[in-house]
């Protein structure tokens, strides 16, 4: 086996904004999610509307204070595979919930990694991103 010398090298990549190529190793711009970029490198400022995405928990956190029927399915669980509780949202977060029972009060955490669907006998507020308000809403049968 030949054996050579290590010789560090500096690659040029890209250009800035004066023509110079910018050293390998140089912090390029920090660019938001979604900006567009021109050929050079440089970003083009915009003043888009900025959405949250459509995720369970900011469905959840726009409806805190509703009552749900929460429904989990716990996996080999020979006491309970399946469990349904009901109460008031009090706080969601990106892995857990957290409920009250109306009448006395206490607070349950449940993990959303065995959540499966809620239902709620009022309208929910639900904005998906990018559209503005929410949907009208129509009587189904």
């Amino acid at each position: 086996m030949i054996s050579q010398p290590y010789r560090p090298v500096t690659y040029m990549i890209g250009s800035n904004p004066g023509g110079a190529m910018m050293p390998m190793g140089t912090m390029p711009p920090q660019v938001t999610s979604g900006s567009p970029m021109t050929p050079g490198g440089a970003v083009v400022p915009t003043t888009a509307p900025v959405f949250e995405q459509s995720y369970i928990e900011n469905i959840f956190r726009l409806n805190l204070g509703k009552v749900g029927t929460f429904y989990y399915t716990y996996e080999n669980n020979k006491e309970w595979n399946a469990k349904v509780y009901k109460g008031v949202l009090e706080a969601a977060g990106r892995d857990h919930i957290i409920i009250s029972d109306p009448v006395t009060g206490q607070r349950t955490v449940l993990l959303m990694i065995y959540f499966d669907y809620a239902t709620f006998d009022e309208p929910l507020a639900y904005q998906y991103p990018g559209v503005i308000g929410n949907p009208p809403t129509r009587n189904c049968r």
